[in-house]
């Protein structure tokens, strides 16, 4: 699973009851997670993690380089948005290169540091089936904030013209002004990168 999200958002929207049922209608249980990779700490991708452990008693992994920044500024940034820091400590940390997950099915993933939004922010890249997982780095149309603690734009701009040069046919962003939309089609993927270039 990757970036589990808030367990409940700042109007009382239940968001892990939410993940809970995606999941089911999907064909699977939060039970059955074997590992949590959080693109980056921050609460709306990464506050559910814990949960989600008590629950399977998955493995959870994030950069070093996040880590260090959870351990730090990040556990005080969630305090900004009056939440609790989960109380996790990795099993391993994600570096740059090769990350076999999957029991039944094998897939070779390639972790990709992608710092901006956050110190340590990752992105995954699935070759096999063309599918980039971008976190926080680029959306549909709009890129990651960097007025966060630990953003850097000059970082961030790197990390999107990076990522532009992989052969994607799905981008998966963290958020979307097109709420639960994938960007699919080679040539759709790269006008999003030429578009968001623009802003950064």
């Amino acid at each position: 699973m990757v970036d589990p999200g808030h367990i409940r958002k700042e109007f009382g929207e239940d968001c892990f009851a939410s993940l809970t049922e995606a999941v089911e209608k999907d064909g699977f249980r939060v039970e059955d997670v074997g590992l949590v990779i959080g693109t980056h700490c921050h609460p709306d991708h990464f506050e559910a993690s814990q949960l989600v452990t008590e629950k399977s008693d998955a493995l959870v992994a994030l950069s070093r380089e996040e880590d260090e920044f959870y351990r730090t500024m990040g556990v005080r940034f969630y305090g900004m948005f009056g939440g609790e820091a989960p109380s996790i400590q990795p099993a391993f940390y994600l570096k740059e290169g090769d990350l076999d997950v999957g029991v039944k099915r094998k897939v070779n993933l390639k972790v990709l540091l992608t710092p901006g939004h956050s110190p340590g922010s990752i992105s995954l890249y699935w070759p096999e089936e063309k599918i980039l997982i971008s976190g926080d780095v680029v959306f549909f149309a709009s890129v990651g904030r960097t007025d966060f603690p630990g953003g850097s734009p000059s970082l961030l701009r790197k990390s999107i013209e990076r990522l532009s040069q992989l052969d994607v046919e799905h981008l998966v962003p963290g958020h979307s002004t097109e709420p639960g939309k994938i960007i699919s089609g080679k040539s759709k993927v790269e006008r999003n990168f030429q578009m968001v270039k623009m802003f950064v």
